[in-house]
């Protein structure tokens, strides 16, 4: 027979704390591109990597938040815990990839458009790693034109997400566009939840799945939000993004200004060296 789902089980809580791991996530990572654009000889590949950490840390915590509102009626709900950390490796490694290609290829409408499809069906694929890792008395079903969506969507936000980080430098845009990227990572998973059908094996009384899924969820985003933490820590108390693009270069025409004073001689020296008539 067909399951009753329902995706908020515990209303408004999972979705908005869902959707604000999503911008920490997302704004953190951000952040971490622009600081790798602003300074290339300093520690590039490390901030490329913490940034590629933080959108994938920041989407996975998201996605299984988003996840403990998930709720059967017929029967209980609990995760492999092997798939559920797969997952999580996932997310990091393509989305990874995705950000290195614009880290080390540059910003050209060619790069963000591949970068921003390994992104995308990164996170679409950390979802669905996601969603296999559901264990329940029953098999699950999507919808074809839901799915499509999803991964169109999330393609989409990967890449708004990686223009707006090459493009949009100042602290108060990139944190615009954080909003706006966990506005669609989060759109793109409930669209994801929207194809979902169950269709639950005959029981009795419902019991079969055991343990209450934030047994194992709650312990696992622990890890991940802790380290978000510390990302965020990291970029805050960096001087150059504290600072600004302005402190990573020198003015416009300071050094030739420089130059030519070094070159033009002191009026004491010219008099000095004027022969007496």
């Amino acid at each position: 027979m067909d399951g009753t789902v329902d995706g908020f089980r515990y209303g408004a809580v999972t979705p908005v704390a869902a959707y604000l791991m999503a911008c920490l996530g997302g704004a953190l990572g951000l952040r971490c591109i622009v600081r790798s654009l602003l300074d290339a000889q300093s520690w590039k590949t490390g901030w490329l990597a913490l940034g590629a950490a933080s959108i994938g840390c920041g989407i996975w915590t998201m996605h299984f938040i988003a996840m403990i509102g998930f709720h059967v009626e017929e029967t209980r709900v609990r995760y492999d815990a092997a798939t559920t950390v797969l997952s999580l490796v996932v997310a990091v490694v393509v989305v990874g990839v995705g950000v290195f290609i614009v880290g080390h290829r540059g910003t050209s409408a060619v790069t963000l458009a591949v970068a921003g499809a390994v992104t995308g069906l990164g996170v679409a694929g950390m979802h669905y790693l996601g969603m296999a890792a559901l264990r329940l008395n029953g098999e699950i079903g999507y919808d074809p034109a839901g799915v499509a969506l999803s991964v169109l969507i999330a393609v989409g936000a990967a890449t708004a997400a990686l223009w707006s980080a090459v493009t949009l430098r100042g602290f108060l845009m990139s944190l615009g566009a954080s909003l706006v990227m966990g506005v669609a990572v989060s759109g793109m998973h409930y669209t994801g939840m929207a194809a979902v059908s169950v269709h639950v094996h005959d029981t009795t009384g419902g019991t079969w799945a055991g343990e209450s899924p934030t047994s194992l969820l709650l312990p696992m985003l622990l890890g991940p939000v802790v380290f978000l933490l510390l990302a965020g820590v990291v970029v805050m108390f960096d001087p150059l993004l504290v600072l600004g693009e302005r402190a990573s270069s020198p003015r416009p025409g300071a050094p030739a200004a420089r130059a030519a004073a070094r070159r033009r001689p002191s009026w004491r020296t010219t008099a000095s060296s004027t022969p007496e008539r």
